[in-house]
């Protein structure tokens, strides 16, 4: 891998991981709904011109329905589900959860897609849920995290990740990427246009939070986006998704700089299993193979 491929995964996990840090601070003032709203709108004002620039063809026939899908599916609930759960949960604590997302595709791809799993990825699987269960059976970490519908809704969210990644590679496979991100967007927007409006806080949100919006939306969204496919492009799917480890890194990191919270031992020790477990479960990290003994 390159040097500057790694710097592209660097950079990448640096956004995803701060994402929770801006939605950690925009949600009180917002409310989830409207903080996402105006997240997925921004993002699609955004990457619309580059799709436009780039002259990406996209044929909306046939395409409408599982775009909106992928883009209520893999956006629109579960960045709800997260806004929600970070008015009370820590912003290094929804990053953890966070990583659980390829276990949850992992089992998603086995009973919908009859994926194989090999031993290996079932150890990971039992790695990556034990992490979680060392995570939240903690009450003073749990506290710390928040309460326990909070870390229900993160978890929800990254099953609709596993998910909805899972829809998006029966369905969309032939599509661009960058056609399917921009869609998606258009299609969470949408999706989040009249609950938004209903929801809209009485009191108008101060300067700082529409700049945390603002921020989330171009930087943690879309510009996050363009950064995945090129890698995906560049280095191929299987090293693009290891940015999966370095979201909680990142999250947590920004979380105890920003907003002083405290990262426990506990939370450092379960990220670690639950990473362990997510390595195994893609297949990114191989347990040793016995050597065939000769006769």
């Amino acid at each position: 891998m390159k040097s500057r491929h790694v710097v592209d995964l660097l950079v990448l996990g640096a956004l995803w991981g701060a994402s929770f840090l801006f939605m950690r601070q925009s949600a009180p003032e917002f409310g989830p709904i409207p903080l996402i709203a105006l997240r997925v709108a921004l993002a699609s004002l955004f990457l619309i011109p580059i799709l436009l620039v780039r002259r990406v063809r996209v044929d909306i026939r046939g395409r409408w329905r599982p775009l909106a899908i992928v883009g209520v599916m893999n956006s629109a609930l579960p960045f709800c589900l997260f806004a929600f759960a970070t008015l009370s949960v820590s912003a290094g604590f929804a990053a953890i959860l966070n990583a659980t997302a390829p276990l949850f595709g992992a089992i998603v791809a086995f009973f919908w897609l009859q994926e194989r799993l090999s031993w290996e990825r079932i150890v990971g699987l039992c790695v990556g849920f034990l992490g979680i269960v060392i995570l939240v059976s903690n009450r003073s970490t749990l506290s710390t995290g928040g309460n326990t519908l909070a870390v229900a809704a993160a978890l929800g969210a990254t099953f609709l990740y596993g998910a909805g990644a899972n829809y998006a590679k029966r369905y969309l496979a032939d599509v661009h990427p960058l056609a399917v991100a921009t869609g998606s967007q258009i299609a969470a927007s949408l999706a989040l246009f009249l609950p938004a409006l209903y929801a809209w806080p009485a009191e108008t949100p101060g300067w700082n939070a529409w700049v945390n919006v603002l921020v989330l939306a171009v930087a943690c969204t879309g510009f996050a986006y363009i950064l995945f496919f090129r890698l995906i492009s560049n280095i191929g799917p299987s090293k693009a998704i290891t940015v999966t480890f370095l979201i909680p890194l990142f999250g947590m990191l920004w979380g105890v700089i920003f907003l002083h919270e405290e990262v426990t031992l506990n939370m450092m020790a379960s990220c670690g299993v639950i990473i362990a477990g997510t390595g195994l479960a893609t297949g990114f990290i191989r347990l040793p193979q016995k050597k065939a003994t000769a006769h």
